[in-house]
């Protein structure tokens, strides 16, 4: 009879376990990794992000209708996926008429009919067109100017004010041209002369199809006053320090700035009559592009505004136009050799223009509530690691110590989706009139801001979609939003590995909690006031490290003659570095509360946290889009984003046993530590 209970019991025992659900099961490999990627013949002191990636950046291809993928583009494009169904489904049904689904429906309609963008021809154009043919007057230049649809010398945007984050206020800045920056036609070599050569020609093309005369001569003024305008530009690099541009300023001081604008026509159309106090960004840029608009002729000014009218409309025109424009800014300037799917380009079009009527049905499907709950957690892990980093910073004194742990206390974390929707009931959208749709989603957006503009700061709005793989830090608000589709491996993942999600989705929660401490972030306080609240020798031995992380970054020479820009990507570095200071301290925590980690494939805990940073910024550049980027983005290159952040944490050496004779290695004096 004992026998028998026995054998009934593991019976049972059999029956319970084959009967319960299965634990989860990583995304990426058998613990959050992807062992098929690694190049080990690599030494991880040499070259750590191609130790951890050399086998996939030697086989892998970049699609052909990219200009560079990677982590991000993989999850990207599974996104974009997600959201295509959920436009599909509004397309095709049948919701309720001026519903927002109806209208997202439509708009993506209005760009899939590409018969009737084809019949309509450059019909579309004929109105806005004419209102830049009627310009007969410097204050009719500054009304076009003032218009949401076009291009100027200087661009608009709402903020909150850095002197009283409570209320709203007007910041300008430089603005008025189509290549990517200032140095694409300023640069004296072959490359970037040969990209002028094609922008002059893409000028001449974009007249031609409009059926407009003269295009040669047209575009031989158009750049001329580009690259007028280009000179008198602020570098990228000053243009992100703080201190350069927050210039604030009543209405009389501008008027008085830069008389060239007749600020009563240009403001008055902008909706901005009203307005009494603004933030000038680029001084006198604003001041000399302001000449320019009564030195240059007024025929070439109402050539520049229908170009650029007719070349930012130029996916939304029939086929010529949009195949000129991918020629130009997809082929030439990013060496993407094909145009991506329309229905890709359709979502993200949409993405744009009606982001949150989509993302709402997203999060529904997409973000369940205990992803929520474990990134909230994170952020307050990594926020008590933070704390303690502070609390021990050897640089600091204490004064400045305390100021920071205020500032660190008062982090707004925001994650997944916001907490209120944009209301799209007044927007109109026709099925059959996409440029239209486009412009009338422009002026809805600027509306939006300008119904914002008298009454208090909105803290819930969002700058991103929950759609968005991507996060930020808003110094204005203290706050750091994560977007729901970024919480996905290999960022993360609730059934990898501890270690990794700690190295990934950790290091990137870490380096926007970073951005609040970075060479700009760190110039704002815990209520986003541009404040000094800094001791002169903790500034003094925070400005030292920074400069040596500068240094650094400089040497780095992804492009043979063009270096890493490291004052222009300065805050990103740190932001790297601190993230994962402070993610590392975590993970330390995490080890402390549950023991050591076990070994797995031969790799240790600490190991496997810094392969997830590496395999997180695991992507491949078209030489163009890599020159792109060094020349105009405050991130850093994703090889640098990896090697230049590990050769300055002393667990990295520690982990693989780097030693002097490697090439990544910096003695213990040399490398900086900040956050």
């Amino acid at each position: 009879m004992r026998a028998y209970l026995s054998t009934l019991a593991l019976a049972f025992t059999l029956i319970a376990c084959s009967s319960a659900p299965e634990a989860p099961k990583p995304r990426i490999g058998t613990w959050g990794f992807d062992l098929t990627t690694m190049e080990k013949s690599v030494k991880p002191g040499d070259d750590f992000f191609r130790y951890v990636n050399g086998q996939w950046l030697d086989t892998f291809e970049i699609p052909a209708d990219r200009s560079r993928y990677g982590a991000f583009d993989q999850l990207a494009e599974s996104a974009e996926h997600d959201v295509r169904v959920i436009i599909d489904e509004l397309a095709t049904g049948n919701p309720a008429p001026g519903s927002v689904e109806q209208k997202v429906g439509d708009f993506y309609k209005s760009w899939m009919d590409e018969e009737q963008i084809a019949a309509l021809g450059t019909e579309p154009l004929e109105a806005p067109l004419a209102q830049i043919d009627a310009v007969a007057s410097h204050d009719d230049l500054m009304r076009q100017f003032g218009a949401s649809s076009r291009e100027s010398p200087l661009g608009f945007g709402l903020a909150a004010d850095p002197a009283d984050t409570t209320r709203y206020i007007i910041f300008v800045g430089q603005s008025g041209l189509g290549l990517p920056n200032r140095d694409y036609y300023l640069r004296d070599d072959e490359r970037f002369a040969g990209y002028r050569t094609a922008y002059h020609d893409y000028i001449a093309k974009i007249f031609e199809l409009a059926g407009i005369d003269g295009g040669e001569a047209k575009a031989d003024a158009i750049l001329a006053l580009e690259t007028k305008i280009a000179q008198v530009h602020w570098t990228p690099e000053r243009s992100r320090d703080i201190e350069q541009t927050y210039n604030p300023m009543s209405l009389a001081e501008i008027k008085k700035l830069a008389p060239g604008f007749s600020w009563d026509s240009l403001l008055g159309e902008a909706g901005l009559g009203g307005a009494k106090n603004f933030v000038i960004e680029q001084t006198t840029a604003i001041t000399d592009a302001g000449a320019l608009t009564k030195s240059v002729p007024l025929s070439t000014w109402k050539d520049y505004l229908k170009f650029h009218f007719i070349s930012s409309s130029a996916a939304y025109l029939p086929k010529p136009f949009d195949e000129a424009s991918f020629e130009m800014f997809g082929k030439t300037l990013s060496g993407q050799p094909e145009q991506r799917e329309r229905w890709k380009r359709g979502v993200q079009l949409m993405n744009r223009s009606m982001g949150e009527a989509v993302g709402e049905i997203y999060v529904q499907r997409h973000f369940p509530p205990e992803a929520r709950a474990q990134i909230t957690e994170l952020v307050s892990n990594l926020s008590a690691a933070m704390e303690e980093r502070i609390h021990t910073l050897e640089w600091m004194d204490d004064e400045t110590r305390q100021a920071a742990q205020v500032k660190l206390g008062t982090f707004d974390p925001r994650v997944g989706y916001p907490s209120k929707w944009i209301d799209y009931s007044s927007l109109e959208v026709k099925p059959d009139d996409l440029l239209g749709n486009v412009l009338r989603s422009r002026k809805f957006d600027w509306n939006e801001d300008l119904k914002r503009l008298s009454g208090p700061v909105d803290r819930d709005l969002w700058g991103m979609n929950p759609q968005t793989v991507n996060a930020y830090y808003n110094p204005l608000m203290n706050q750091i939003t994560f977007p729901a589709a970024i919480l996905q491996a290999p960022f993360f993942d609730p059934a990898a590995d501890p270690a990794i999600n700690y190295g990934a989705i950790g290091g990137v929660i870490g380096h926007e909690i970073g951005h609040g401490f970075d060479d700009q972030g760190r110039k704002f306080d815990e209520k986003g006031l541009i404040r000094d609240w800094w001791t002169e020798t903790s500034n003094e031995r925070f400005t030292a490290r920074s400069t040596v992380l500068g240094a650094q970054y400089n040497a780095f020479e992804p492009i043979e003659g063009l270096h890493v820009n490291g004052q222009l990507t300065m805050g990103e570095n740190i932001g790297d570095l601190g993230g994962m200071q402070m993610a590392y301290a975590a993970y330390q925590r995490y080890v402390a509360e549950h023991g050591e980690p076990p070994v797995i494939d031969g790799f240790t805990g600490d190991q496997r946290f810094f392969l997830s940073w590496a395999q997180v910024w695991r992507a491949k550049m078209r030489e163009d889009a890599a020159r792109r980027q060094i020349v105009t983005d405050p991130h850093s290159p994703p090889q640098e984003r990896v090697n230049g952040v590990v050769r300055n944490l002393d667990a990295w050496y520690a982990a693989f046993g780097v030693t002097e004779s490697d090439k990544l290695y910096l003695a213990p004096d040399q490398r900086v530590r900040i956050w």
